[in-house]
């Protein structure tokens, strides 16, 4: 398969990185959001929930969804590949496992939550299944936060050595 240029591939990491920075910030904001939450206040608590939506929507899944596709295209029109570098695996790896977490767990347990304040009302803000629903949530954003991290290190120190060759 034809390579990509390395005028192409500076432009591949520009845009890998922009795509990057509208992921983690939105996670980031997302973490942030949930600190102030005062979930005394039902009219404050239904605005963040809704702002948190359209972050995830509009930030997280674009970055999310291109980082993707920009891998795909690193994986497969680079030297870079998919396998040939075990940090490069490690990091296919953790970002598969964290968009799982993000999809099955993050966006599962806010539309639930945002159901709720709808139908419950304030009611909502007591109810265990909201509260616990949140706090799972939150502890998934961490953990989103983390995997993220440490995915920039082994981006920057590329650790591990390159698989042997047979």
């Amino acid at each position: 398969m034809k390579k990509l240029g390395t005028k192409a591939t500076r432009w591949l990491k520009i845009l890998h990185i922009i795509l990057v920075s509208l992921f983690f910030g939105g996670i980031t904001s997302s973490l942030v959001l949930n600190f102030t939450m005062e979930m005394a206040a039902y009219d404050q608590t239904v605005e963040l929930y809704k702002n948190v939506v359209t972050i995830s929507d509009y930030i997280v899944r674009i970055g999310a969804v291109g980082t993707l596709l920009i891998g795909f295209i690193y994986g497969l029109f680079t030297n870079w590949g998919f396998f040939k570098h075990r940090w490069v695996t490690v990091k296919w790896v953790l970002f598969i496992i964290q968009t799982f977490v993000g999809i099955n767990i993050v966006d599962e347990l806010m539309m639930e939550n945002m159901a709720l304040l709808e139908m419950e009302g304030s009611k909502a803000l007591s109810n265990p299944v909201f509260i616990d629903n949140h706090t799972i949530r939150q502890y998934a954003v961490y953990f989103q936060v983390a995997v993220t991290v440490f995915i920039f290190g082994i981006s920057v120190l590329r650790p591990w050595k390159k698989k042997k060759q047979k």
